[in-house]
């Protein structure tokens, strides 16, 4: 619970806009704390398979983080150039904004037919830089009650993340987060506004030896 409350809190700082502000560096501290948050919350076989990922596929050290998290930046800038997909980076950590132009239509958790190219592109990357953990957020508009609009954006995000592992990522690197309607990113006061909002995220964070 004292992990879920800090998460959230963190989240409404630096996902809310308040930390507009904050240097990357600030940023990538805060986001860090909140995916490291999630992705420790797991239980049973979820937080099994975590460490066993962790253990199979090794830990990056120091100041390679950097120079590695880097090197799939560019790469993500590469493959992402022309689909209209944001890349971020935010301290040793990169965010991945998916437009919701491309991603799902209204009220659907099923993948656009145009955002499977983006998906490949984004699974050939992720299988080339193995040593990171994901988080695959789903977003929504407003449209309908908040409690269907959460539900729909955790089916969203597993949407991606089945997607992602029939292209070859081990199922075990990937956590996913509904965030509902609650971080639109444009106010939800326009048809175009609202397709903004029905986005997904993927948040990719090195896997830091302690």
């Amino acid at each position: 619970m004292k992990k879920t409350l800090i998460a959230l809190t963190l989240s409404t700082m630096v996902l809310g806009g308040c930390a507009s502000n904050a240097t990357n560096t600030q940023k990538g501290a805060a986001i860090g704390a909140v995916t490291g948050a999630l992705l420790g919350k797991g239980t049973g076989d979820n937080a099994k398979s975590r460490y066993v990922w962790g253990a199979l596929a090794g830990a990056i050290a120091g100041g390679a983080i950097g120079n590695y998290m880097d090197k799939q930046e560019q790469e993500f800038r590469d493959e992402l150039a022309d689909t209209g997909v944001s890349v971020y980076r935010e301290g040793d950590n990169l965010r991945l904004q998916m437009p919701g132009n491309i991603t799902f239509a209204t009220g659907s958790a099923n993948i656009a037919g145009d955002f499977y190219p983006v998906l490949d592109d984004v699974a050939r990357v992720l299988n080339k830089y193995e040593k990171t953990f994901l988080v695959v957020e789903g977003h929504t508009d407003d449209v309908g009650s908040a409690e269907s609009n959460q539900s729909l954006s955790e089916a969203r995000a597993r949407s991606v993340k089945n997607y992602l592992t029939q292209q070859g990522i081990d199922e075990r690197r990937v956590q996913v987060q509904g965030m509902g309607e609650y971080q639109p990113v444009v106010p939800n006061s326009s048809d175009a506004n609202r397709q903004t909002n029905r986005r997904v995220e993927l948040r990719i964070i090195p896997n830091k030896a302690s």
